[in-house]
């Protein structure tokens, strides 16, 4: 793996061996992280659409674990 960095961006360089579902998870959670430090939202209202995020997706694929 090789990290770069220049003033504009950080450039994360790895192996095509590398599992994608993986490294997918990863990146997902530094998209919400970049997301996040630019958010104005209180820390309330993250957790409240939080439950709301996790009630919605257990609705949509509780079929999926409930038989």
């Amino acid at each position: 793996m090789q990290i770069e960095r220049s003033d504009k961006e950080i450039i994360i360089r790895v192996s095509a061996e590398t599992d994608l579902t993986g490294l997918e998870r990863i990146l997902e959670f530094i998209r919400f992280r970049e997301i996040a430090s630019k958010s104005k939202a209180s820390s309330k209202e993250v957790a409240k659409l939080a439950k709301e995020s996790k009630e919605s997706w257990w609705e949509k694929n509780k079929s999926k674990f409930l038989k």
